[in-house]
């Protein structure tokens, strides 16, 4: 066989190799992470649940979600084991640094709206659509041109602007 056809077969095989090299590393280094837990722990679930690790079986975790509430997980849904002041800052919001400059978004949008008594300073806006008419339309306070008054009934539209096949007509 020639080196061309073989060197597609090749760099295929490396591929996968290399592949499978970081996934076995990957899980190595979790399973690490896991035997690194001991109660009293800080950990995050695979499903972004924050809780703190009461009791530790071979197969299970017991994690306490809420004070007083216990729930049993598996071993492998446990995301990460987090240090103590880590968790705390997350969880207990502990350590939080109030002096930064960035603005506080408030948690709903009441605050956002005026009050009735903010409405009269408010400004009024209009934000209705008001296009300039085109050289060759008639301004509104013009009367258009096509416009002509028929002498018939049945000629004639009908005051509210509805015609016969539309919604709303009578």
């Amino acid at each position: 066989m020639n080196l061309v056809t073989l060197l597609p077969f090749i760099v295929l095989i490396g591929a996968m190799f290399l592949m499978t090299r970081s996934a076995k590393k990957k899980q190595q280094a979790a399973a690490q992470m896991r035997d690194h837990m001991t109660p009293g722990t800080g950990v995050r679930t695979i499903g972004g649940m924050y809780a703190t690790v009461k009791e530790i079986g071979e197969d299970t975790v017991t994690l306490e979600v809420a004070p007083g509430v216990h729930a049993i997980y598996a071993k492998n849904s446990i995301g990460a084991v987090l240090e103590d002041a880590e968790y705390n800052r997350i969880v207990h919001g502990a350590g939080d640094d109030l002096t930064i400059d960035t603005p506080v978004v408030p948690d709903d949008a009441s605050s956002l709206t005026l009050d009735k008594g903010d409405e009269a300073d408010a400004p009024k806006l209009d934000l209705g659509k008001k296009d300039e008419p085109k050289a060759d339309e008639p301004k509104a306070d013009e009367p258009k041109a096509t416009e002509a008054k028929a002498d018939d009934a049945d000629e004639a539209e009908p005051k509210d602007g509805k015609g016969d096949g539309e919604a709303g007509a009578k």
